[in-house]
């Protein structure tokens, strides 16, 4: 059995008081949802605060974005090892607000996933298609490309931290959400490849995420179906009723 696993992506929202505030709201709202593994992924200059916070309460940290050196001349980036420092557990890497503004490529996101992994993260590696390339019926050829570029030369132990977050493009922060039918088939294909890469017994281990504005009304019908085992979720994490209502639709 997977654990369900459910990530609020903060993006950049919410100064240190702001985040103190959200969390304490967070913390009293998902209180007994124990089935469920909650992780906050927060912006960096929220990262001690929030740390200091959930500190013995089952919630855990998770940062935006990593650098894939270990130090050095890479102005505004950030390394794993500061990111460990501060107590962070998992890392989001290749979002497509990444890919879109700030010219993260499938290589690049190799790079960060092994930069993780080798220092002990767990990286939540996005992957999903553009409007334009689900309406030319490019999807699985899309979501294929990144999977087996942006996971290269992952092995062992490797796949045991992994996590997936399908994210369609035209359904993040759109309002608009890919019917369940749509996620289901998606994720299962996603399942599927990563069978042909670490085996399928392996791949049956892996937790892929819905990440395309799942919201309170429509968490329990998508995180109901097989292969979708949790949310990353964006605008609604950033409200303590909505979030634990959505982590609430995967008990």
């Amino acid at each position: 059995m997977r654990k369900p696993i459910v990530a609020g992506n903060w993006k950049m929202n919410k100064t240190r008081a702001e985040a103190t505030a959200l969390v304490t709201g967070i913390k009293a709202a998902v209180c007994g949802m124990n089935a469920v593994e909650t992780i906050l992924c927060v912006p960096f200059t929220d990262l001690e605060p929030v740390a200091q916070a959930v500190q013995g309460t089952g919630l855990g940290l998770g940062a935006q974005n990593v650098h894939w050196a270990e130090k050095g001349a890479f102005t505004g980036e950030i390394s794993a090892a500061m990111l460990k420092e501060l107590g962070v557990a998992y890392v989001i890497i290749g979002h497509s607000e990444r890919r879109q503004y700030f010219g993260e490529t499938d290589e690049t996101v190799n790079k960060r996933t092994k930069a993780a992994l080798a220092a002990g993260l767990k990286p939540i590696v996005c992957v999903g298609e553009t409007l334009a390339e689900r309406e030319a019926g490019q999807t699985t050829s899309v979501v294929e490309r990144q999977v087996r570029a942006g996971l290269a030369g992952l092995q062992g132990a490797d796949w045991d931290k992994l996590v997936i977050a399908y994210e369609p493009v035209w359904a993040i922060g759109t309002g608009k959400t890919a019917t369940t039918a749509q996620a289901q088939e998606v994720h299962a294909f996603i399942r599927q490849l990563l069978g042909t890469l670490a085996g399928a017994a392996v791949a049956a281990t892996i937790r892929i995420q819905y990440g395309g504005s799942m919201k309170p009304d429509n968490a329990k019908d998508l995180m109901s179906q097989p292969d979708i085992d949790g949310g990353l979720i964006g605008g609604a994490s950033l409200e303590a009723k909505s979030f634990a209502d959505i982590v609430r639709g995967a008990l």
